[in-house]
C-alpha cells in the first residue's frame, strides 16, 4: 500500500500565510491568535491558521452588507445562476486538488474527498443555480367591498433576508460549505462562513475560486477562529440570519443566542441518533452492506449515519456473524491509500470522545468486534459493534458521531415506533423489508425528518432535509430553502 503524491499546488497553498478572505481579498491574522492544522492520519501540523479579531469579523460583515445592498443586488437571477454554474465547473476542474486539503485536514479517505467534497458539491451548486431564476410570489385578489368604483389588487414577493452568518463543522467542510454558499447567494444574499478550527484550509482555497467564477467581492467571505469568532458571528447587528450545522449542544446555544440578539432567523442542521429498523423479512446481504457502507462512512462521522439498529431477535446471531465478518477485514489506514477503506478520526476531541464511548461499552453492554484504538500515530480507532443489554444502554441514546453501531433485539415488529422514537432526536431513520404494505403503515408512526427505506444517510439536493425534535429547525435543498433565505413581502395595491 502507498499513498497518492500530494501535487505541487497543495503543497505551495500548505505553506501560505492563513488568515481570512474578507471582501474579496486574502487577509493575514491580526489578533495573534493562531490554531495549527493537524493532519489527523499523522498527528502532525500541517499549517497555522490566524484567528479572526473583532475588527475583522466587522469587516467581513460590513463588505457581506455592502455587497448585498450593491453588487450582488445589481445581479440579475440569470447571472447568479450561471455564476454558480461556473463555479461549479471550477470546483470540478480543481477537484484533486480541493480532494487532498480536504482529505489532510479531516482525514477524509480521498475517495470521499474526491466524490462528496468535489463531485457533490458540484452538482449541489448546479441544482441550487436552477432555483435562481424561479423564486417567485403569487398573486391575489382582495376582496374588498368597493365604494367608489375603485378596486384592489395585491401580489408577494420573496426578498433576500440579507447578511448570513453560515458556521461549518468539520466532517464535510467543503460540501455543507458549499450548501450554505449556493442557498445563500442563488436567494440574493450574502454570506459570511465560520468554517470550523479543525478544517478551515479548503473552504479557503473555495473562495478565491469564488472570485475567479465572478461572485463580486464581499459576497463570499470567511473568517476563522474558535467558537468565539461564530459566537460574535450571531451576536453582529447586522447579520439577518444564521445558518449552523453542528452538534446538538452547540446548536442549542446557537439558536438561543441568536435570538436573543435580534430575534435573528436560524436554521439548525443538528445532529442525531439514528434508527434503523430490519423487518423479518430484510434481506441480509443488501441490509449489512448498506448499513456498513453508510454507518461507516468517514469513520461515523456523518449526522444522518444509523448508530442504533434494531433486529428480529431470531436472526441477531447471523447480522452480528456478517457484519463482524466484514469489518474485521476492512483495510485501516492512510485516508491518502487508495487501498485503505478505514481512515482516521478527524481530530484530538473527536478521537477522546470515542474512546470515552469505548469504555462504557465494555462496561454496559458487549462488545462484538472492534472496540479499542490502534498503537499508531494518528487518531485511528477499529471500526465497533455493540449489543445493548436492554433499551437503556447509553450506547443507544447518546450521539457518538463515531465508527460504532449499537445492535437491540426486538421480538414483535409492533414494537418497532417506541424503539425507534425513543430519542430526543428525529434527523432521520431507516426501514429495512420487501414488505411495502408494512414499511408504509411504519413511515408516518415514525419521527425522524427524513426516512429510507432500504437505504440509509444518501442525500439529495432536490429532496429537503433537516432533522425534527432536538435535530434541528428549517430544511436545506428542494424548494424548502427558499423560505428560510427569504422574507415574504405582501404588496397591496388600490386603483
Amino acid at each position: 500500500m502507498s499513498e497518492i503524491s500530494l501535487l505541487p499546488e497543495v503543497r505551495a497553498f500548505l505553506a501560505r500565510d492563513h488568515g481570512h478572505f474578507i471582501d474579496g481579498q486574502y487577509i493575514g491574522g491580526t489578533s495573534g491568535l493562531t490554531t495549527p492544522i493537524v493532519n489527523p492520519a499523522t498527528g502532525e501540523t500541517i499549517a497555522i491558521v490566524a484567528a479572526a479579531d473583532a475588527a475583522q469579523i466587522d469587516a467581513a460583515v460590513n463588505a457581506a452588507r455592502r455587497a448585498f445592498t450593491g453588487s450582488w443586488a445589481a445581479t440579475l437571477p440569470y447571472q447568479r445562476g450561471a455564476i454558480l454554474n461556473r463555479f461549479a465547473d471550477l470546483i470540478e476542474a480543481h477537484g484533486e486538488e480541493l480532494a487532498q486539503l480536504e482529505t489532510l485536514c479531516s482525514g477524509k479517505s480521498i475517495h470521499l474527498s474526491r466524490m462528496f467534497e468535489v463531485g457533490q458539491s458540484a452538482i449541489f451548486l448546479r441544482y441550487y443555480a436552477g432555483w435562481a431564476t424561479k423564486i417567485n410570489g403569487e398573486t391575489m385578489s382582495p376582496s374588498f367591498p368597493s365604494l367608489m368604483g375603485e378596486q384592489y389588487a395585491a401580489f408577494t414577493r420573496r426578498e433576500p433576508v440579507g447578511v448570513v452568518a453560515g458556521i461549518v463543522p468539520w466532517n464535510f467542510s467543503v460540501m455543507i460549505g458549499v450548501w450554505k454558499i449556493a442557498a445563500a447567494l442563488t436567494t440574493g444574499c450574502t454570506l459570511v462562513l465560520k468554517p470550523s478550527e479543525f478544517t478551515p484550509l479548503t473552504l479557503l482555497r473555495l473562495a478565491e475560486l469564488a472570485i475567479e467564477a465572478g461572485v463580486p467581492a464581499g459576497v463570499l467571505n470567511i473568517v476563522n477562529g474558535q467558537g468565539n469568532v461564530g459566537s460574535q458571528l450571531v451576536d453582529h447587528p447586522r447579520v439577518a440570519k444564521v445558518t449552523f450545522t453542528g452538534s446538538v449542544p452547540t446548536g442549542l446555544k446557537v439558536g438561543q443566542q441568536a435570538m436573543a440578539a435580534n430575534l435573528t432567523r436560524v436554521t439548525l442542521e443538528l445532529g442525531g441518533k439514528n434508527a434503523a429498523a430490519l423487518l423479518p423479512d430484510f434481506d441480509l446481504q443488501g441490509a449489512v452492506a448498506g448499513l456498513i457502507q453508510t454507518g461507516y462512512v468517514h469513520q461515523g462521522q456523518v449526522c444522518a449515519a444509523p448508530e442504533r439498529v434494531y433486529v428480529p431477535r431470531a436472526r441477531l446471531d447471523e447480522v452480528l456473524e456478517t457484519f463482524s465478518g466484514v469489518l474485521r477485514g476492512a483495510p485501516i489506514g492512510s485516508p491518502l491509500d487508495e487501498s485503505v477503506q478505514f481512515g482516521p478520526l478527524a481530530n484530538k476531541p473527536q478521537f477522546d470522545k470515542v474512546l470515552g464511548f469505548f469504555e462504557k461499552a465494555w462496561a454496559e453492554s458487549r462488545i462484538v468486534c472492534g472496540g479499542k484504538a490502534l498503537d499508531r500515530p494518528g487518531y485511528f480507532v477499529e471500526p465497533t459493534v455493540v449489543v445493548a443489554n436492554g433499551a437503556a444502554d447509553s450506547l443507544l441514546h447518546e450521539e457518538t458521531f463515531g465508527p460504532i453501531i449499537c445492535f437491540l433485539p426486538y421480538d414483535d415488529v409492533d414494537e418497532l415506533p417506541a424503539l425507534m422514537n425513543d430519542s430526543p432526536f428525529g434527523l432521520t431513520a431507516s426501514i429495512w423489508t420487501n414488505d411495502l404494505s408494512r414499511a408504509m403503515r411504519l413511515i408516518p408512526q415514525i419521527e425522524a425528518g427524513t426516512l429510507y427505506v432500504n437505504m440509509h444517510t444518501f442525500l439529495d439536493p432536490s429532496v429537503p432535509f433537516g432533522g425534527i425534535k432536538a435535530s434541528g429547525i428549517g430544511r436545506e435543498f428542494g424548494s424548502a430553502f427558499i423560505d428560510d433565505y427569504t422574507e415574504l413581502k405582501s404588496v397591496m395595491i388600490r386603483y
